[in-house]
């Protein structure tokens, strides 16, 4: 794959599916090739509450010019989008360009996976097909154009609005910052609560082999008479 805009991005492979972690707040444009029944999942921290868009289009590579071309119509893609509970709140199927929407509601990783039709396509079966995928979080997918013709606001009332969604932004990524810290160290408390518990195990253990090894030594010699 390649990227067409890398904002604090990173790519883990995994076949038959990859891994793609996008930074929380950022949006970011990237394209990355297919096959027939490959699935490529990506994963999104966001805060609740938080509204991502994601837009996409597809080429088909055409064997005959040796380069990717727009897909027909008939070819689309299938989205799937799950909470950090592992919870479907999106399951669609879309064309072959489109876009999906969704808000989280329980902050952390959410999963979004996308495939193609290519079972039902005799055009693409054994082919290879490009993805192009733009992913907004919070107020970069707000449509702040729209948004001024809607409700007929002037240059300084949507200038001020943009303020105060971007406020409310930070203070959600904020949140869900303190939402990661404290879960953070409640790992950490649990983990050094074992370590304790399998320190005093050990401990335990030892002394009760050391006593146990005492009476058996005591025992072999009161009976070989050697005291």
């Amino acid at each position: 794959w390649r990227s067409e805009q890398r904002s604090g991005m990173r790519w883990c492979g995994a076949v038959p599916l990859a891994w793609l972690a996008v930074q929380l707040g950022l949006s970011g444009a990237i394209y990355f090739h297919i096959g027939e029944t490959e699935k490529k999942c990506f994963i999104e921290e966001i805060p609740d509450e938080t509204m991502v868009i994601g837009n996409y289009r597809t080429q088909l590579w055409d064997k005959q010019s040796e380069s990717f071309l727009p897909s027909t119509p008939g070819l689309g893609m299938h989205v799937e989008v799950r909470d950090p509970d592992t919870k479907v709140i999106l399951s669609r199927q879309y064309g072959s360009e489109g876009r999906f929407t969704f808000t989280s509601h329980t902050p952390g990783e959410h999963q979004i996976c996308l495939h193609s039709n290519s079972t039902k396509m005799s055009l693409f079966a054994g082919g290879k097909l490009r993805v192009h995928l733009d992913i907004q979080v919070g107020e970069h997918a707000n449509n702040y154009p729209e948004i001024a013709a809607k409700d007929k606001l002037t240059e300084l009332q949507l200038r001020v609005r943009q303020l105060l969604d971007q406020v409310e932004q930070i203070q959600k990524e904020q949140n869900y910052q303190r939402f990661r810290e404290e879960r953070f160290r409640q790992t950490s408390e649990s983990t050094n609560q074992r370590v304790l518990w399998w320190s005093i195990a050990q401990t335990i253990i030892l002394i009760l082999t050391g006593i146990w090894q005492m009476k058996h030594l005591k025992s072999f010699f009161e009976a070989k008479k050697l005291v």
